[in-house]
């Protein structure tokens, strides 16, 4: 009798679990497949087009001099210039007394830039570098505009083209014919310069 029933029972289990299983693979839904999309000749790359970046312009941005760079240049190009009269290079010396007075000029301290242009020309003479003769003769021509001497910067300029005639230095003439122009539009200075006058500088200059 239990035999029986252990089969009855065993032979019930299996079909149910059976059928359960039937049942859920029946629920079960299969998964819609997504149909291939034909992508030669380019067309799903159509789709994206290639966008450039913009490209900003950048300009650059000049920063004038602050008060301390030009004290900091200054130091260095004296400390230079006394070395090389030191050492009697004297060429050397003479642009490093051109790099002063262009300092100078920044500074609006008009008569040490006049002084050491003096002094770069003198040597400059002495060396025979007519082309730097010439640089600081047209700078020296635009300083005495400035600071009222017309009648001297006009004689600076006629010697610089009269220098540069005779040298055959013909990258010059345009130079000087522009600070000529330069000078007869502008006879007089607006207004007058606060001069700062360096050590020992004021009697030399006005002995020039």
């Amino acid at each position: 009798m239990k035999l029986l029933l252990v089969i009855f029972f065993a032979a019930t289990c299996t079909s149910a679990s059976a059928q359960w299983y039937r049942v859920d693979q029946l629920l079960k839904k299969r998964a819609t497949r997504t149909p291939y999309e034909d992508l030669s000749g380019g067309r799903y790359i159509a789709r994206f087009r290639a966008e450039k970046p913009p490209h900003p312009k950048i300009s650059p941005v000049l920063i004038d001099q602050s008060q301390y760079s030009l004290e900091a240049s200054e130091n260095v190009v004296m400390q230079l210039a006394q070395h090389n009269m030191r050492f009697r290079i004297y060429n050397d010396a003479s642009y490093n007394f051109s790099d002063l007075a262009r300092l100078y000029i920044k500074q609006n301290r008009l008569s040490e830039a006049k002084w050491y242009l003096l002094q770069s020309n003198n040597i400059s003479r002495q060396q025979n570098d007519d082309k730097h003769t010439i640089e600081n003769l047209v700078e020296l021509a635009s300083i005495k505009a400035i600071m009222g001497d017309v009648l001297l910067a006009r004689q600076d300029l006629a010697e610089a083209h009269d220098l540069a005639y005779a040298k055959g230095l013909n990258q010059y003439y345009e130079t000087i014919e522009l600070a000529t122009q330069y000078l007869n539009q502008n006879k007089q200075p607006k207004q007058r310069p606060v001069l700062i006058y360096a050590d020992g500088a004021q009697n030399k200059t006005k002995a020039e």
